[in-house]
């Protein structure tokens, strides 16, 4: 670049912000007749003027550092100009000087001498020609030199606005939301083309189209109100649903106003919420769950020790030989009575958000054949279940004993509905490969105005004393735990109950190994080995600590699952210390019915995997396939 400089016939200099040289070329050097020192790259300014001014460039000057200071002032307001001056030497020269959008400036200096002696000549001769015209030639050629110097500066700015343009759209385009503008006759006149990663199927280029071709009907009916109201002059933010509920939609419109204050358009930004929207329901915390918390931290624990009594006192009279049938049965009534009341301890503690998901692999086929099993005894004749499973064939991810528990509920609530004969039926289906949609359905007489508003409120029932009142709140709990939503409505055939939870598809099933199990109540080993077994893995059993050592020292141990207490002095995780230090190195998970709040149980969920008492064969087997993908 410098060679090239180096080849023109005007001098150059770019001093930057500071006032320090950039860049210049060597016609600038020599028609100065500067020092190296001059030249060199970060020259200063003003030492360069004081050296011009000392050597007779500007003519005789009083007070070089005052003159020195003028130059530099108008220098710092960076402001384009054009002058042409006369040389000490006599030669003349023209100097035109440009702004630099980061700050500094480019100047440009030619020789026009040449020129001047032309309009010298021009004057000498002017005997030939009129005043006037003399006057406006020299006017002439003094305009176009400075229309020059003007084009030369229309076309930098012009440069650097094309740039600035082109970054602006860059920035716009990577931008992951829908940028645009509309005008009052709502045709797009601009877009940033992310149109369809918000509303899916739209097309890419839409400058143009109308706001209804581009959006499409379903769309534009629930922004065309508030873009109405933006051309009035009101900005608006607002969400709505998309495809059946699968997409939320963020959307908002700033006016545009013209110069003298009327509004000609409005500027639109749109993003799919979607994810930010299931964020918000897993945080939601409501009024509802926090007084159902408050009656079940108050209640639940003295009330669960006098249910603990009378079961045991139950148990005890039962076991008495040669009582009558009706004390028999008034046993059975009382049992049945705490086991109730026990249910409704665990609802109590699910509406309070102390029950935690446990998610594992659930195929939606099996669930909803246990769901038949256990319905099945609760219906009458004259009511039939339907399955329907439409297309959801692989394994997926949830907590599978709370949403059972959730559709048994629903079922229930359905047969209630029901007044002699009807149909329930119990679906699921992918929404927008987004959504896990599952729904209870009957043809009963569906909800009324008032359970419509108040059926997830605690405590609310259209039972009298048969009903507790927290069965759809829990239901509404799993959802909002979930990260999902639970929509109650009527149908032209009756109730409809719809819960949408993420749909996670589960993960290739782990490799079987070769598990060390340690346990030392028989009946629970009994059990987990059977399920260890049927997920496919080998077993090894330890009732005691010193035989799980000694077991552990087998070559082709791939895991070791142990309790925490195990009946002596040493505990699991003591155990599983001295196997690490005898070089034992395989994934360990701690199984317990330890409290959370234990000393224990904290101990080793800082180290370990920690499995909660009764667990299932699914759940367990989640466990494993996270350690052991």
């Amino acid at each position: 670049m410098r060679s090239g400089l180096n080849l023109i016939q005007q001098a150059l200099s770019i001093y930057n912000s500071d006032m320090l040289l950039t860049v210049s070329n060597q016609p600038f050097q020599e028609l100065f007749n500067l020092p190296d020192r001059l030249v060199a790259p970060n020259a200063r300014f003003d030492q360069t003027l004081r050296h011009l001014a000392l050597n007779g460039e500007y003519g005789d000057v009083e007070d070089v550092d005052a003159f020195v200071q003028s130059k530099i002032d108008q220098a710092l307001a960076f402001e384009p100009h054009y002058m042409e001056r006369q040389r000490s030497n006599g030669r003349w020269i023209s100097v035109e000087g440009s702004p630099l959008n980061q700050g500094g400036w480019v100047t440009v200096y030619t020789d026009i001498t040449e020129i001047k002696q032309q309009e010298a000549l021009l004057s000498s001769n002017s005997e030939k020609l009129t005043g006037q015209l003399l006057r406006r030639s020299e006017q002439l050629t003094q305009s176009n030199r400075e229309l020059a110097a003007t084009v030369s500066a229309l076309e930098e700015a012009k440069r650097q606005l094309t740039e600035s343009e082109a970054r602006t759209r860059m920035t716009s385009e990577m931008t992951p939301a829908h940028i645009a503008h509309l005008g009052r006759d709502q045709i797009y006149t601009y877009s940033n083309r992310r149109l369809r990663e918000v509303i899916s199927n739209r097309p890419i280029d839409i400058v143009g189209l109308s706001a209804e071709q581009a959006l499409g009907p379903e769309a534009y009916s629930k922004v065309k109100p508030y873009l109405e109201q933006a051309f009035e002059g009101d900005p608006s933010v607002f969400e709505f649903d998309m495809d059946k509920g699968t997409r939320r939609v963020r959307v908002a419109f700033t006016p545009d106003h013209g110069p003298e204050g009327t509004v000609v358009g409005a500027y639109v930004l749109s993003m799919d919420i979607t994810q930010e929207a299931q964020a918000r329901a897993i945080l939601m915390q409501t009024r509802k769950r926090e007084l159902a918390a408050q009656l079940a931290s108050g209640l639940a624990h003295d009330f669960s020790n006098l249910l603990t009594i009378i079961l045991g006192l139950q148990g005890q009279i039962e076991r008495i030989p040669g009582l009558p049938l009706k004390a028999l049965e008034a046993i059975a009534t009382t049992k049945a009575a705490a086991l109730r009341g026990g249910a409704l301890l665990d609802r109590l503690s699910d509406v309070s958000g102390r029950r935690e998901l446990v998610i594992s692999t659930v195929q939606i086929d099996d669930l909803f054949e246990d769901v038949r099993a256990l319905a099945a005894a609760t219906l009458p004749a004259g009511i039939t279940l339907e399955l329907r499973n439409e297309g959801v064939t692989d394994p997926v991810l949830l907590d599978h004993g709370f949403l059972q528990d959730a559709l048994i509920n629903m079922i229930l609530n359905a047969r209630d509905a029901i007044e002699t004969a009807g149909i329930i039926t119990l679906s699921a289906r992918e929404r927008g490969g987004t959504w896990l949609e599952i729904q209870v359905s009957d043809t009963g007489q569906g909800f009324s105005e008032e359970a419509l508003e108040c059926a997830l409120d605690p405590f609310f029932t259209t039972k009298a004393s048969e009903g507790s009142g927290l069965g759809l709140t829990m239901i509404y709990d799993f959802a909002q735990l979930s990260g999902g939503r639970l929509r109650i409505e009527n149908t032209a055939a009756g109730a409809l109950v719809t819960v949408r939870l993420p749909l996670r598809f589960s993960g290739a099933k782990g490799a079987p190994g070769l598990v060390l199990l340690v346990e030392d109540v028989p009946q629970i080993r009994v059990a987990v080995r059977a399920m260890l077994r049927d997920i496919g893995h080998t077993v090894l059993e330890a009732d005691t600590p010193g035989e799980a050592l000694t077991l552990a020292r087998l070559p082709g141990i791939t895991h070791v699952l142990s309790d925490i207490m195990l009946g002596d002095a040493t505990t699991g995780i003591e155990m599983i210390a001295q196997m690490q230090e005898n070089g034992l190195k395989v994934p360990v998970t701690m199984m317990t019915g330890l409290p959370k709040t234990a000393p224990q149980r904290q101990a080793a969920e800082a180290c370990f995997t920690v499995l909660s008492k009764p667990f299932s064969s699914a759940q367990l087997n989640a466990i494993f396939e996270a350690i052991n993908p």
